[in-house]
């Protein structure tokens, strides 16, 4: 297992590709494409694992089919259309960051990936013989994570927070549009039913204290979402900085890169509103 570290506009910790077995898991934003391949050398994966499709994770997936167009894409089907045709998602996110050339700035470019390299997963799947699959929304609707079986590494995308070493301090990713805590506290719970020997996150790195880490995940993510149904944004914002300020010194840069608190803030009152609406409907 090797996690590459993408230097996501030039700071460490940020975002993490991991290779396992030539695989690569989540090969990060276009933008760090670049350092990507300098790790590898010119070595072209045998396949590309994706947790989903969020740019941070994905965003680089088109790029590198470019580079290698036998490389297969394993994608949940609900984000396989979104691969193929990004144009909705690029519209969508560039509200979120300020237009497309924030989003330009940030991630880089989104190629789409040919309809013929995708892998359409569903969960309960066995791919390349060594990862299984499983259906894992809560932080998006559209993700899976990998349990590499040979070595009991348990690859969870987002599921399993934010925690950049050498802090044990969690956040929970809670963007807008897809939060879900009843359905992420039931992926926490397939995470947790694979009994891992280590998580790896891509923000950042490895997890060996797998069960004090999951713990911690969902105290955070609850936290999270009662802070964010107490107050507005500003207050979110300024309360969840405290909290990284006080638990991870010298490591806020990395924290709010990987974990922006004003998104935070926007996917839990979604979800909060969401829920009223259906508790007034009912």
């Amino acid at each position: 297992m090797r996690p590459i570290d993408l230097r996501h506009k030039g700071t460490d910790k940020v975002i993490c590709c991991w290779v396992a077995d030539g695989v690569l898991v989540d090969p990060g934003p276009q933008s760090t494409e670049d350092t990507l391949l300098a790790a590898l050398d010119g070595d072209a994966p045998r396949a590309i694992l994706l947790t989903h499709i969020h740019f941070d994770h994905a965003g680089a997936t088109g790029a590198l089919l470019r580079r290698w167009p036998d490389v297969p894409v394993f994608v949940h089907e609900r984000g396989a259309p979104h691969m193929a045709d990004p144009s909705r998602l690029v519209a969508s996110a560039a509200r979120l960051y300020g237009g497309e050339e924030g989003l330009r700035d940030l991630w880089g470019e989104v190629v789409p990936v040919p309809q013929d390299a995708m892998r359409i997963l569903r969960g309960g799947e066995t791919v390349l013989d060594a990862f299984r699959v499983e259906y894992t929304p809560g932080h998006a609707s559209h993700h899976v994570c990998y349990l590499h079986e040979p070595s009991g590494m348990a690859f969870v995308g987002d599921v399993a927070g934010v925690r950049i070493p050498p802090s044990e301090f969690v956040l929970a990713p809670t963007p807008p549009p897809d939060i879900d805590l009843d359905a992420w506290e039931r992926s926490l719970d397939v995470v947790a039913g694979w009994d891992p020997g280590a998580l790896g996150l891509t923000h950042f790195g490895r997890v060996d204290d797998v069960g004090d880490h999951l713990a911690r995940m969902r105290e955070r993510l609850h936290e999270q979402a009662r802070l964010a149904r107490a107050h507005g944004s500003e207050a979110f914002a300024a309360g969840l900085r405290q909290r990284v300020a006080e638990h991870a010194p010298d490591l806020e840069v990395a924290y709010e890169q990987a974990a922006p608190a004003e998104q935070l803030y926007l996917g839990l009152d979604r979800w909060h509103r969401k829920r009223a609406e259906a508790a007034a409907r009912s």
